[in-house]
C-alpha cells in the first residue's frame, strides 16, 4: 500500500517509478480523487458545525417558546446534504484505496532496469558443478527408480502435481526441513514459530496476495485461505500494532506446509515435484526499522545460502530486475541451486525487503526512541529453504553412478546416521 501524502508531495517521481514496473502514469488520477475526497471531508466539517449550531439554536428557542420552524427545516435540508456529502467522500475514500491496493510496490534504486528475468543480475556464483561419469539422471528417475517417489499414486488419490514419498526420501524430506530450522534458529538469530495453515482475508491482504493473486490461492468453504506461504501469519503476527523501536529487528522463522493453485503454470515443470499444489518450506521474517531493512536483508539472505552451503549445493545469487520483481517487494535476491538432471540452474530461495508496503496494509508501526510519532515498520521474507526444491537439488547433486544417493552430512544425525539412500 501507498501513502497518498507521498503521491501528493511527489506526483512525478511516483509516475516514474511506476514506470519502471512499466505502468502507465495514474498519480492525476489519484490525486482527481483525492482532491474531491478533502473538499468533500471540509464540506463535511463545516456543515456539521453549522448542525450543531442549529441544534443549539433550536433547543434554546423552544425553552423559550419561539417559533423554529425556519430553522427546523434548515436542519432537515442540511441533514440530508450532509448524508450525501458523506456518502460520496466514502465512496471516493473507498475508490482511491482500490486503485492503490492494486498497484505493486516502489522499487529500490538499487534495482537493475529491465522487463525480464533475462535481465536479471547474477551476483555471484558459489560451488563447483559436478562432474558425472555420464548423464546425470533427474530426480523423479532417481526417486522412481529407488521406488521411493510415486507420482502414479499421488495423481489417483489428489491430482496432478502432488507426490508421495516413502521410506528414506520421506524422512530425508523431513530431515531438511528440521536441519533449517536448527540452522536459522541456532545460528541466525531467527525464533522457531508456529502458525496457522488457514487464514482471512484481512491477513491475505496485508502481505498483498489480496486482491490482486486470490486466483493463485486456496480458499476453503467458509471462506478462509490456506496459506500460500509462512510468509502471511508469520509477517502479520505485528499486524495493527505499534512496536518499541528496541524491539526491532524481529527475525521469525517457521516450517509449513504452503498450498497454490500454480494458476497459469499449465505446462510447465509437469514432471517431478518442482512445482506442486503442496509443499514444504522454511520461511523467515523480519520486521526492522527503515535504518536496520537493508543490513537485514543482507543477513537473510546470507542465512539462506548457508543453507546450500552446508548441504554442498552448487548455486548462485540473483539480482531480480524491475519487471521481476515481484508485486510486494522493493527489492529482491534469489538463490537459483543448480540441477544437474536439468542442466540449469532453478530458483530454491527469494529473499524480498518489502520496506514499509505491507505494513501500512497491516498499519504496523514501530515508536522510535524518544518520539511521540510512530512511523511504519519495514518487513522482509525469505525462503529458507524450500524443502521440496531442496531435496531435489540433494537427489541430483549427490546422486552415484549405481543410482544411489549420497546424504549430506549434516543431515545424517536426522536420519539415524544414514550415508546413502540406496535400494
Amino acid at each position: 500500500m501507498h501513502d497518498i501524502k507521498f503521491v501528493r508531495e511527489n506526483p512525478d517521481a511516483f509516475d516514474a517509478a511506476l514506470a519502471r514496473r512499466n505502468l502507465p502514469p495514474i498519480s492525476a488520477r489519484l490525486l482527481a480523487i483525492d482532491a474531491a475526497r478533502r473538499a468533500d471531508l471540509t464540506d463535511l466539517q463545516e456543515g456539521q458545525a453549522r448542525r450543531n449550531a442549529l441544534a443549539k439554536a433550536i433547543g434554546q428557542a423552544k425553552r423559550a417558546g419561539d417559533p423554529t420552524e425556519t430553522q427546523e427545516a434548515e436542519a432537515a435540508s442540511l441533514r440530508a446534504r450532509l448524508e450525501a456529502i458523506e456518502a460520496r467522500a466514502n465512496t471516493a475514500e473507498a475508490e482511491q484505496r482500490a486503485l492503490l491496493a492494486a498497484l505493486p510496490n516502489l522499487l529500490d534504486p538499487t534495482v537493475p532496469d529491465g522487463p525480464d528475468e533475462a535481465h536479471n543480475q547474477v551476483q555471484k556464483q558459489v560451488g563447483t558443478l559436478p562432474g558425472f561419469a555420464g548423464t546425470p539422471r533427474q530426480h523423479f528417475e532417481l526417486g522412481e527408480a529407488l521406488g521411493l517417489m510415486d507420482f502414479d499414486t499421488a495423481g489417483r488419490i489428489a491430482g496432478a502435481r502432488f507426490t508421495v514419498l516413502h521410506g528414506a526420501l520421506a524422512q530425508l524430506e523431513r530431515a531438511l526441513g528440521q536441519f533449517m530450522l536448527d540452522l536459522h534458529t541456532r545460528q541466525h538469530g531467527f525464533t522457531e514459530t508456529a502458525v496457522p495453515g488457514l487464514v482471512n482475508d484481512a491477513t491475505l491482504y496485508g502481505t498483498g496476495q489480496l486482491p490482486k493473486f486470490a486466483e493463485d490461492c486456496f480458499r476453503t468453504t467458509d471462506g478462509r485461505w490456506l496459506i500460500p506461504t509462512a510468509e502471511v501469519p508469520l509477517t502479520n503476527l505485528v499486524a495493527g500494532q505499534i512496536l518499541p523501536e528496541a524491539s526491532l529487528p524481529i527475525r521469525r522463522a517457521a516450517l509449513t506446509d504452503c498450498y497454490r493453485s500454480e494458476a497459469g503454470s499449465a505446462g510447465r515443470d509437469t514432471r517431478g515435484m518442482l512445482r506442486q499444489h503442496q509443499f514444504r518450506k522454511v520461511e523467515m521474517v523480519t520486521i526492522a526499522t527503515p535504518a536496520q531493512s537493508e543490513a537485514e536483508h543482507e543477513h537473510m539472505t546470507r542465512a539462506a545460502e548457508s543453507v546450500l552451503e552446508a548441504l554442498e549445493l552448487p548455486y548462485r545469487r540473483v539480482l531480480l530486475c524491475a519487471g521481476d520483481t515481484g508485486f510486494a517487494a522493493a527489492k529482491t535476491y534469489d538463490l537459483e541451486v543448480w540441477l544437474p538432471g536439468q542442466g540449469r540452474y532453478r530458483e530454491i530461495s527469494s529473499c524480498s525487503n518489502c520496506h514499509a508496503f505491507q505494513a501500512r496494509r497491516m498499519e504496523a508501526r514501530y515508536r522510535p526512541t524518544g518520539a511521540k510519532a510512530t512511523l511504519p515498520v519495514h518487513t522482509l521474507n525469505g525462503s529458507g529453504v524450500a524443502v521440496g526444491r531442496a531435496l531435489i537439488a540433494v537427489m541430483e547433486n549427490h546422486q552415484n553412478a549405481d543410482g544411489s544417493i549420497r546424504v549430506p552430512s549434516p543431515l545424517r544425525p536426522y536420519l539415524g546416521g544414514l550415508e546413502t539412500i540406496a535400494t
